[in-house]
């Protein structure tokens, strides 16, 4: 409550008007329908059988082994860069540990299906005007998860296709950008099937 005195020197009360027994019933209504709805959700999220682990993945699986993919173009780094990227990814992304193939949970196989690179998308029309010429290249990937346990398919795609931009001369980093856009769409699909 806040005071301050009128022109006459007596004290003058600034306090909020009370509320209406309506208003402090709507009041009071709110926090216990907030409390009440608070108390369902988290009984409801403990006894779910439905929980996520391993960022998105059935619960069983926690280790992971991610083959090298049948290269299919002229480009042989290709393999080596995917096949680094997919096991830092899928390990530090999905909460998973590497493992060998016969004692992995999971494994990961796939095919460097195509790769375009060196596509023109900008330039100068005016040759008096200096410009960096602007690139791009396509990765297209088939790519699959199994659950060796069940031998059951957890995420496939054929024919994921990614692009990238680089500048002239600067092919190595599409290419790695292309790469990486592999890895998060495929740990994007996987987590989605859950």
């Amino acid at each position: 409550m806040i005071r301050s005195a009128n022109p006459e020197g007596l004290p003058v009360s600034h306090a909020p008007p009370p509320l209406s027994r309506r208003a402090a019933f709507g009041r009071a209504f709110e926090a216990a329908t907030g409390v009440v709805a608070t108390v369902v959700l988290a009984s409801a999220c403990r006894l779910s059988p439905y929980h996520f682990a391993g960022g998105g993945l059935p619960p069983n699986i926690r280790t992971i082994a991610v083959l090298p993919f049948d290269n299919q173009t002229p480009i042989p780094e290709l393999q080596t860069l995917l096949f680094d990227s997919m096991r830092t990814g899928l390990s530090q992304r999905l909460n998973l540990r590497d493992a060998s193939e016969t004692k992995a949970d999971a494994i990961v196989r796939g095919a460097i299906v195509k790769y375009d690179a060196d596509v023109p998308i900008g330039y100068s029309a005016d040759p008096r005007q200096a410009t960096q010429a602007r690139r791009q290249l396509q990765l297209v990937v088939d790519v699959a998860i199994i659950d060796q346990s069940s031998g059951r398919t957890i995420f496939e795609r054929k024919g994921l296709t990614v692009k990238a931009d680089y500048s002239e001369r600067a092919e190595n980093q599409g290419r790695t950008q292309a790469v990486q856009q592999v890895v998060t769409d495929i740990i994007e699909g996987a987590q989605s099937q859950w």
